[in-house]
């Protein structure tokens, strides 16, 4: 008896010994246990966030994202032999959920079913000893909810996102494109990589040891949180049109490249800004290196003659000349011991400023031009954006160089003044092009038009605010003389049918780039803007390096078909009133 009390006094201590330990784990958990092994079970997938799509301005797609899901499977846990059914969760009628027993054999033809497989392909794909091996690839967020809504045993899925870009290598460059793994490696893609990526969802649920899910247990979903559209102000059927143009003209003379941009002036919104060999970011591959970017932003170049319109604006604004100012010209012009010729041999020329501008004269410039005092000239090239970045949201871009007057030699600072010893990008130019388009009003160009959120909810891009640079006056007259260099100077082959012109040619020497000192080629440029009664559209072109006669090389064809076509594409009317023509010799 004795024997016997103290058998169930031992048994009485181990029971409280262990009941005790049961309310410490499962009770107070304080070590954690409870919490860890709950962790262990927790299977999470990740659900990709949609990439946000490149539209232009009409909504016309340049970019979008198609999510996909592999549908992966471990087969240790798919082809144990123990797995013959599985407990799955369902509506009991009541509200409430309950558990019934799913067959293995039922489980593997909805399986089938859902991938649109043979039961015999589904089998041998989930069949092994493979801790990871693929079922399907590439399915549909709906195929790859269904497939994981059967909770077959060592199934998974992984989010995989592919980037198209239906228009191909309309846009290409400055739209970009993203490498094999996702990451955004330029263009807008790059520099929008925050807007349009998104934040990613997951799912998580829990798992038991035998590979199955676990019914009625933590079944976590986050959403993704897809990324926005970024929309542009690119018009894509005028972007196509010019890319075709430039491509054309860069191919005619076998130039190194070629860029266009049509730019609204009165918005700052650019049409269509095109480079020779696009990209194609479907297959960047096949494109080389140099031609991946927007030369049109990334290449600064010294811009010849296009930089005379400028020193003009600026003579006028300072009340040191006006179109009709006479010039005794010679056939070389010398001051501080720098000579100064033009491109045409002539003798001693009486000429207007709209003269020597329509005729693109060197030495009437510097002769013009020496009135505005050394500080003078770089504060108006610096007020018209020379040397001032652009910023549409682009990677790489240039600013170009514009030293400053102390650092000027006595012959730079004469060459300025017509072009030469200063850099700039084509967008640069544009935008100084269109301070005189826009009555002396310069508006910041502008790429990206707004960001528009899954919910459609829409955010301007915010640009700078407009700045008067120079008065309404001076644009006006700065306007009448590069009509006049259509109407009666050397831009005659820019005029187009039934409308009013006003442009400018420019040719510089390009520097060679393999490190040698001097120069292996020139830039030839052209930009104008129409129609001259209200100007709103301006249009750049430029070749670098064109192979040829420099005095047969003329982008006048280019910026005919590229004009012509914006004036049609946005409806405008011919122009009206009698185009300008300013004398070019003084009476």
């Amino acid at each position: 008896m004795r024997r016997l009390r103290l058998g169930l006094v031992a048994m009485l201590a181990l029971l409280i010994l262990i009941g005790g330990r049961l309310v410490l784990v499962q009770g107070l958990d304080v070590g954690g246990m409870a919490e860890a092994a709950v962790t262990k079970r927790l299977q999470k997938t990740v659900l990709p966030a949609a990439r946000g799509q490149i539209v232009d301005s009409q909504g016309a797609v340049l970019a979008s994202s198609v999510v996909r899901y592999n549908i992966t499977v471990d087969q240790r846990i798919a082809s144990a032999k123990d797995f013959t059914d599985l407990d799955r969760s369902v509506d009991a009628g009541d509200g409430s959920k309950k558990v019934v027993k799913i067959p293995r054999t039922q489980a593997l033809q909805e399986l089938s079913n859902a991938l649109g497989k043979s039961v015999a392909d589904v089998t041998t794909s989930i069949t092994g000893d493979k801790p990871f091996n693929y079922v399907a690839r590439n399915v549909t967020p709906d195929t790859e909810a269904t497939v994981m809504g059967i909770g077959f045993p060592g199934i998974l899925s992984e989010g995989v996102t592919q980037r198209v870009y239906p228009n191909g290598a309309v846009g290409g460059s400055f739209v970009g494109f993203l490498g094999s793994d996702g990451t955004a490696l330029s263009g807008l893609e790059q520099t929008q990589d925050d807007v349009l990526k998104g934040q990613d969802g997951s799912r998580e649920y829990e798992i038991g040891a035998d590979g199955l899910r676990i019914p009625v247990a933590t079944d976590k979903l986050t959403p993704a949180q897809d990324g926005k559209t970024v929309r542009l102000t690119i018009n894509s059927d005028l972007q196509y049109f010019t890319q075709q143009a430039i491509q054309t003209q860069a191919d005619k003379y076998k130039a190194e490249w070629g860029v266009a941009i049509v730019m609204d002036a009165k918005t700052g919104n650019i049409l269509a800004m095109a480079d020779s060999n696009s990209v194609d970011p479907n297959d960047p591959g096949k494109s080389a290196a140099k031609d991946r970017g927007v030369r049109a932003v990334t290449a600064a170049y010294e811009p010849g003659s296009v930089e005379k319109t400028i020193t003009m604006a600026s003579l006028i604004q300072e009340g040191k000349a006006n179109p009709l100012s006479e010039y005794t010209i010679p056939p070389t012009y010398t001051i501080d011991g720098q000579t100064f010729a033009d491109a045409f041999t002539h003798g001693t020329e009486h000429r207007t400023l709209a003269g020597i501008l329509g005729y693109s004269m060197n030495t009437g410039t510097v002769m013009a031009g020496k009135e505005l005092s050394p500080q003078q000239r770089y504060d108006w090239f610096t007020k018209f954006g020379i040397g001032q970045p652009v910023d549409i949201g682009l990677p790489g871009e240039a600013l170009g160089i514009l030293h400053t007057p102390q650092e000027w030699d006595t012959r730079q600072q004469y060459t300025v003044l017509f072009g030469q010893g200063v850099t700039q990008s084509t967008l640069q130019t544009a935008r100084a092009y269109g301070v005189i388009a826009n009555g002396g009003v310069m508006e910041q160009p502008r790429l990206i038009d707004a960001y528009v959120g899954p919910n459609g909810q829409t955010e301007k891009f915010q640009t700078a605010a407009p700045q008067q640079v120079v008065s309404q006056n001076t644009a006006q007259q700065v306007r009448d003389m590069l009509e006049s260099n259509v109407t009666a100077g050397e831009v005659k082959p820019a005029a187009i049918d039934g409308y009013r012109v006003g442009a400018k040619t420019g040719t510089s020497e390009a520097p060679r780039e393999d490190g040698v000192p001097g120069f292996d080629g020139v830039t030839s440029s052209l930009i104008g803007m129409a129609p001259m009664e209200d100007p709103r559209y301006v249009v750049a072109v430029v070749i670098q390096r064109p192979q040829g006669d420099i005095f047969g090389i003329g982008n006048a064809d280019v910026f005919r078909s590229v004009m012509s076509q914006t004036l049609h594409k946005y409806g405008v009317q011919p122009s009206t009133g009698t185009p300008v023509k300013l004398p070019q010799y003084a009476q």
